[in-house]
């Protein structure tokens, strides 16, 4: 979206403030105090060149002063505690703002939106307390905090609150978002990164958020390279409905090689962590608790991903590799611990199997897994035809009604299945499935699968 900067400024003329002498009188004040006096260390203190804690005063035209004529010199500037009852800041290009972490507040006052940047240099919020203080943003706004095509952009220990949008939305940014949090964002999510170029969002903590917690999104499939690290995501909701496209901690949407690691995230509505259409996405080392629906998916049209040394406990399934009929295939599920895959389905679905640990369809490698305690299934292999090119191998199996169920509907692509560990299955280790329907008996004692894109060897079932 392009903000015009020069109508964006006109306009803050037309809003209401309330103290309009008492802001007139400290506008007076700070243009007689130059730079060089309020300087501590080269940061001008925003309090000496104005700008008052603790009122009630609309002083959104002074900070705008003191923002503008710190980028004219190239200044940071230091936002002493207290509350600052502000609206439509338009950050300049070169933008230092700090505060003192919890204390230094920007209140949103209406009319408009809270902090834009667009277009700009360098842009840095440290140690400031955002609170949209539940009051509607325009349309163009979207989020709390709105930046767009900024060549350097720090976030750092921060907070944002009181949102009735996003809590965060960054557009074709470089730079990080690190050490802030964010909580009770009424948007789609508290933090939306859109077609961005090499950004970071890094232990945040993201919590009560009601439809999702980091977005990671282009319009088309395209690199975009996002980390997303250590971040502690809880409490996400899905008030915006459907069987998916809401409710997840973690969502890349059509983003390529991205990654997401050494997440903690619990009591999402959907996923923890939801990739759609996301090639070489990299999903390791995440703990993933109380999923509503799949703990980790990578979904319809991905080409590749690797899907490792995760820990998952608690969902309807646990990790899903799917859409092989919308071309998703190519991957690698290796090392991850799922435990008590039995969470009942948020939607009404009786056209599929649930309660599994892992399932897969095409090109994919399912090795060194532990799954203990998945209600129906360990693993689901291919889903009617949709089945190529799998080896599953060195897997342990525990609890589960039945270890394997795989695919032997005509159509299915090869598929090895040896030296995995199952025990606890009563209705059996290895069982061929057409559809939602088991129509063999044990596979694995057999000295042939009878099916030639089928072989079962060297499993012990107990």
């Amino acid at each position: 979206m392009s903000i015009n900067r020069r109508h964006l400024l006109a306009g803050l003329a037309g809003i209401p403030a309330i103290g309009a002498a008492s802001i007139a009188s400290a506008q007076t004040k700070s243009a007689d105090i130059p730079f060089s006096l309020a300087d501590l260390r080269g940061t001008a203190n925003a309090n000496e060149l104005g700008l008052r804690p603790g009122t009630i005063d609309d002083q959104s035209r002074m900070l705008q002063d003191i923002l503008d004529r710190a980028h004219a010199e190239d200044k940071p500037v230091f936002l002493p505690p207290g509350n600052y009852f502000v609206s439509n800041i338009l950050l300049p290009a070169r933008t230092r703002l700090m505060g003192v972490p919890g204390a230094s507040r920007l209140i949103y006052s209406g009319n408009g939106h809270l902090l834009m940047g667009e277009n700009a240099a360098h842009i840095e919020l440290t140690g400031l307390v955002i609170d949209g203080a539940n009051r509607g943003l325009h349309s163009y706004a979207e989020a709390a905090i709105r930046m767009n095509n900024i060549d350097h952009l720090v976030i750092d220990n921060c907070q944002v609150l009181g949102s009735l949008e996003k809590g965060i939305q960054v557009d074709r940014s470089k730079g990080r978002i690190e050490r802030t949090r964010i909580s009770g964002a009424g948007g789609d999510c508290g933090i939306y990164a859109f077609e961005n170029r090499g950004l970071s969002i890094v232990n945040n903590e993201i919590s009560d958020c009601v439809n999702g917690g980091i977005l990671v999104h282009r319009w088309k499939m395209g690199e975009d390279g996002t980390i997303v690290s250590g971040n502690r995501i809880a409490r996400i909701g899905a008030v915006n409905g459907g069987t998916g496209q809401w409710g997840n901690g973690i969502n890349v949407f059509r983003a390529g090689n991205v990654m997401v690691s050494n997440n903690h995230i619990s009591d999402c509505a959907f996923s923890a962590i939801r990739s759609n259409a996301g090639n070489d996405v990299q999903i390791t080392g995440n703990t993933c608790l109380r999923s509503g629906e799949t703990a980790i998916y990578s979904e319809f049209e991905f080409n590749g991903a690797v899907i490792s040394n995760n820990i998952i406990n608690g969902g309807g399934r646990g990790i899903s590799i799917a859409n092989f009929l919308q071309g998703g295939r190519l991957a690698v599920v290796s090392g991850n611990l799922i435990r008590n895959i039995n969470t009942p389905s948020p939607y009404k679905d009786d056209d599929h199997l649930w309660f599994e640990g892992i399932s897969v369809e095409a090109d994919t490698v399912v090795t060194g897994n532990v799954i203990e305690d998945a209600l129906n299934f360990g693993l689901i292999l291919g889903w009617g035809p949709y089945l190529r090119d799998l080896v599953v191998t060195s897997n342990v199996i525990r609890g589960s009604k039945t270890g394997i169920a795989v695919s032997v509907v005509e159509g299915s692509g090869p598929t090895h299945i040896a030296d995995n560990t199952i025990s606890g299955s009563s209705n059996g280790g290895v069982i061929g499935y057409r559809w939602k329907d088991a129509v063999t008996d044990e596979l694995a004692g057999a000295e042939k699968s009878g099916f030639n894109h089928l072989t079962v060897e060297r499993n012990r079932i107990s």
